[in-house]
């Protein structure tokens, strides 16, 4: 289920299956904490992999869904 929702909208939904699951780990299972916690944190996480992206090949614009790809690949076997 989850390569085919990769597979349909990008990488960048990568980010939507990992966040929740790790903000579910970090904060528990109460849904009035969990559903603004994983908005606000997968907006973070692609703001920290968009600042990674420009910042790592400064002149160039590394695309983002290698910086997220790479962040998550291992957090997302592990989980």
């Amino acid at each position: 289920v989850a390569a085919t929702a990769v597979a349909f909208s990008g990488i960048i939904a990568f980010v939507g299956l990992i966040v929740p699951h790790l903000v579910r780990i970090l904060w528990g299972h109460d849904y009035r904490r969990l559903i603004p916690l994983a908005t606000i944190g997968g907006g973070a996480v692609l703001l920290a992999a968009d600042i990674i992206a420009r910042t790592v090949m400064a002149p160039r614009d590394l695309p983002v869904g290698i910086v997220t790809s790479i962040a998550g690949a291992p957090f997302f076997l592990w989980l």
